[in-house]
């Protein structure tokens, strides 16, 4: 397998965008449109996962690598803590949150098999 040089190359990466876009759209759509600090703070979350893997992936030592990759874990489980205030509220419909909970429940998982085999790589 040849080795990945390029963030937009990681599968967690290319998970996380589709989440945001995924959550851009719904937050265009009924009462989470209207509440804006909802509504932007499930937007920076989402954003935050798919930043901090590219930011992770831009640094040089592995350490300070991990700390973003950690950090963009951490957002998914914010973003899925969301959902169930979005369910609470009645903010999204049930196919919109399934829909979302699943984006979130990829991303989190390529994310941890990310920073598995980066934790599992031997070094040269």
């Amino acid at each position: 397998m040849e080795p990945i040089k390029r963030f937009e190359e990681l599968e967690c990466w290319k998970a996380a965008r589709i989440l945001v876009k995924t959550v851009y759209e719904y937050a265009q759509t009924g009462e989470l449109s209207r509440d804006w600090d909802t509504k932007s703070q499930i937007k920076r979350a989402a954003l935050s996962v798919m930043n901090n893997l590219a930011e992770g992936f831009g640094r040089f030592g592995d350490k300070d690598s991990l700390r973003f990759y950690d950090i963009a874990k951490a957002s998914t489980f914010e973003v899925k803590s969301m959902l169930y205030v979005l369910e609470d509220v009645n903010y999204l419909s049930t196919e919109q949150l399934i829909h979302l909970s699943k984006l979130t429940e990829t991303t989190l998982n390529l994310t941890l098999g990310w920073i598995r085999h980066l934790t599992k790589t031997p070094k040269h």
